[in-house]
C-alpha cells in the first residue's frame, strides 16, 4: 500500500507540473458558468442579433433551473469528455516511450499498482474539476435563473462522474496497450461515442450499458427519480473498470518497457 501511495502522489505531482491542476478545472468551471449565463441572457442576445421582420415577436419561455443544470451536465458529457481523453491519452504510453516506466518498474512496483495509481490520480483531478464546475453551475443558476437543489446537483454530478470513471479506465487501457497517444485517444473516443449512440438508439437492447448513467441523471433532475435497472448499470460500469485496469496491467506487463 505504501508503494501504491507513492505512485499515486507521483501522479498528482506530475499533473501539477504539467499545469493540469489549473487548466482542466478552469475548463469545467467555464462550462459550468456558460450555460446559466447564456440562458439568462438569451433574450438580449436575440435582440442584439437583429434581422427579424418588423413587428415580429419571439416568446421565449423562462428557463427552468433543473433543465439549465442538465444542459450544463450535457456539456460536461461532450466537451468535458473530450478534455479528459485528450489530457490522459499518453498517461501510460508517454512514460513508456520516454523510458520513465522502465525506471519505475525495475523497482519492486507491481504493474497493477502502477496502472491503478495512474487511473486514481486522473480520477482525482476529474472529480475535483467536475465538482468545481457543478458548484459553479449551481451558484449561477441560483443567482440568475431560480432555486435549484444543491443535493440534486451533486447527485447528478456523481452519476456523470461514474461514467467518466469508465471512460478513464478505457483511456488507460488503450494507453497501456498501444504505443502512440493518438490511437489511444481515437479508439477511446470512438468506443465511447459508439456505446453512447447504441444506448440511445437501442434502449431495449442496451439496458445494461453504463452510458445510461447520463440518462439516469437527466431523469433525476427533470422527474425526481431514477430509471429502471440503475444498479445494473452501476454494476456493469464497476465491472468494466476492474476488467479494463486488470487487463491493462496484464498486457502492459507482457510488452517491452523500452523499444
Amino acid at each position: 500500500m505504501r508503494t501504491w501511495m507513492l505512485m499515486y502522489r507521483k501522479e498528482l505531482l506530475e499533473m501539477a507540473r504539467n499545469y493540469k491542476w489549473i487548466w482542466i478545472p478552469c475548463v469545467f468551471v467555464l462550462l459550468g458558468v456558460m450555460q446559466p449565463l447564456t440562458s439568462h441572457l438569451m433574450p438580449q442576445i436575440i435582440d442584439a442579433a437583429g434581422g427579424l421582420p418588423e413587428g415580429a415577436v419571439i416568446e421565449i419561455p423562462p428557463p427552468v433551473p433543473s433543465v439549465v443544470l442538465l444542459e450544463t451536465l450535457n456539456n460536461f458529457g461532450l466537451i468535458g469528455v473530450l478534455v479528459i481523453v485528450l489530457s490522459s491519452m499518453s498517461i501510460v504510453s508517454g512514460e513508456r516511450n520516454s523510458g520513465v516506466a522502465g525506471m519505475v518498474l525495475v523497482r519492486p512496483v507491481r504493474f497493477l499498482s502502477y496502472i491503478t495509481a495512474k487511473w486514481a490520480g486522473a480520477m482525482t483531478l476529474v472529480t475535483c474539476s467536475l465538482l468545481l464546475g457543478s458548484l459553479s453551475a449551481w451558484y449561477y443558476t441560483e443567482l440568475l435563473i431560480g432555486d435549484l437543489s444543491l443535493l440534486d446537483t451533486l447527485y447528478g454530478s456523481l452519476l456523470y462522474l461514474l461514467w467518466f470513471a469508465v471512460i478513464l479506465a478505457l483511456v488507460v487501457f488503450f494507453s497501456a496497450t498501444l504505443k502512440g497517444a493518438g490511437p489511444a485517444a481515437f479508439l477511446s473516443l470512438a468506443l465511447v461515442l459508439a456505446l453512447s449512440l447504441l444506448t440511445g438508439m437501442l434502449p431495449a437492447w442496451m439496458t445494461w450499458s453504463p452510458a445510461r448513467l447520463t440518462a439516469h441523471a437527466a431523469s433525476l433532475l427533470t422527474e425526481g427519480q431514477l430509471l429502471d435497472l440503475f444498479w445494473l448499470n452501476i454494476l456493469v460500469g464497476v465491472t468494466m473498470i476492474v476488467v479494463l485496469l486488470v487487463s491493462a496491467a496484464a498486457l502492459f506487463r507482457n510488452r517491452p518497457l523500452v523499444d
